[in-house]
């Protein structure tokens, strides 16, 4: 089931279970998962896309083993909040997943994650070799660990 809002998504996930966070590229697919309390994103692995039957049997191995309760999906949204074509993809994407995986998914606007990752990859003096490799992953660990920062600040807020 797709959720567009945070809350609804929240409220659907089975509890103790992980959180998986994607960041869609056109080549790859950054993957980062939640701890099951759902506290810490933690930057997992770059999948190389080659069709989606594939992506999407890659992608069901990690739920599998990683007992993933929910995905969260980077809405690579433009600077002035419109969707444009990559956003219309990755709700694509969602929507061909949702056939295969019976989990909530829901999106995450990934504006400037891919600059936050970068940005820490360099103050924490990586080699342009391996920020190549891993950008992906740790910029699904920032889009990730944004849902997560949000739905324990919707607990913690009054109701």
């Amino acid at each position: 089931m797709i959720f567009d809002d945070i809350a609804g998504f929240a409220a659907a996930l089975a509890p103790m279970r992980a959180l998986m966070g994607l960041d869609l590229g056109t080549k790859t697919i950054g993957v980062a998962v939640s701890d099951p309390f759902l506290s810490v994103a933690t930057p997992l692995e770059t999948v190389r896309r080659v069709k989606f039957t594939q992506d999407a049997a890659q992608l069901q191995q990690i739920i599998a083993h990683r007992s993933i309760g929910g995905i969260v999906l980077g809405l690579p949204m433009n600077m002035d909040g419109s969707e444009g074509p990559r956003a219309q993809s990755t709700r694509a994407f969602a929507r061909n997943l949702d056939r295969l995986v019976e989990l909530p998914i829901t999106f995450w606007d990934e504006r400037l994650s891919t600059v936050a990752a970068e940005r820490a990859l360099l103050e924490a003096d990586t080699t342009r070799k391996r920020r190549a490799e891993v950008i992906d992953h740790v910029a699904a660990g920032y889009i990730l660990q944004g849902v997560l920062d949000r739905m324990a600040h919707m607990k913690g807020a009054p109701e």
